[in-house]
């Protein structure tokens, strides 16, 4: 069991880490696709969306051959830092983080595009900067989205596995996440306790993720206005 709680706390870590470094671009990506029309729009929505429906090896694969050790990045963050991502702790953090970011760009962008654009017009007016409306205005109000998309992005992470098997492999102690390691043990005929002690760690995380989410989802109809209409007595 021992072993099994390092593959939680490594998936976890992988995760949480995943939401992170996704986090400033699906802010980015959010604001980006909801608030500006330019050549191209679709294009990038098809881009950033395109995780959810290719095969998870699909993007491993293309993880491998734009980050691998011969790929155009990846031999630039090797030969200029020595930074070298595939096969590595910090590979499944990107798989992972490739494979959540559209959910939390989804989950941010519903929550900026119920936002009257019109109390950001008026702040401009006043003589606001863009920089401070999106400070001051924009992003507390898109802050449960945010949270929302943190979550539902970390669970997802926690669930990836063709991505991360492809591009940072099955290595113990350091790649070898909950879903890998259950795919390992269901492939031992001695393997059918540590795959149901791993499956019920994985469905309690889910419900709590799933939980939490839903829970924040009301929030942000509530601090939006769109939560159910209370009469006063």
């Amino acid at each position: 069991m021992t072993g099994n709680w390092e593959t939680v706390a490594l998936s976890l870590e992988v995760a949480s880490l995943a939401a992170l470094l996704s986090l400033p671009l699906a802010i980015a990506l959010a604001w980006l696709l909801s608030r500006r029309r330019f050549p191209g729009h679709r294009l990038l929505d098809v881009l950033v969306h395109a995780p959810l429906v290719l095969p998870p090896v699909v993007v491993g694969y293309l993880l491998l051959l734009v980050f691998g050790a011969r790929g155009p990045v990846g031999h630039w963050l090797l030969t200029s830092f020595g930074i070298h991502l595939a096969f590595t702790t910090q590979g499944a953090i990107l798989a992972a983080a490739v494979m959540s970011l559209p959910l939390m760009v989804r989950s941010m962008r519903l929550s900026l595009e119920s936002i009257d654009e019109g109390i950001e017009i008026a702040a401009r007016t006043l003589g606001a900067s863009r920089l401070d409306v999106f400070c001051s205005i924009t992003l507390p109000l898109m802050s449960p989205g945010i949270i929302a998309g943190c979550v539902v992005g970390m669970a997802r992470a926690l669930g990836e596995f063709g991505a991360t098997i492809t591009f940072a492999g099955n290595i113990e102690g350091e790649t070898r996440t909950i879903p890998i390691a259950i795919y390992m043990a269901t492939q031992s005929t001695e393997g059918d306790m540590a795959a149901i002690q791993l499956a019920a760690v994985s469905l309690t995380l889910a419900f709590i993720a799933l939980f939490a989410s839903g829970w924040i989802e009301s929030h942000v109809r509530r601090v939006l206005g769109r939560g159910p209409e209370v009469r006063a007595p």
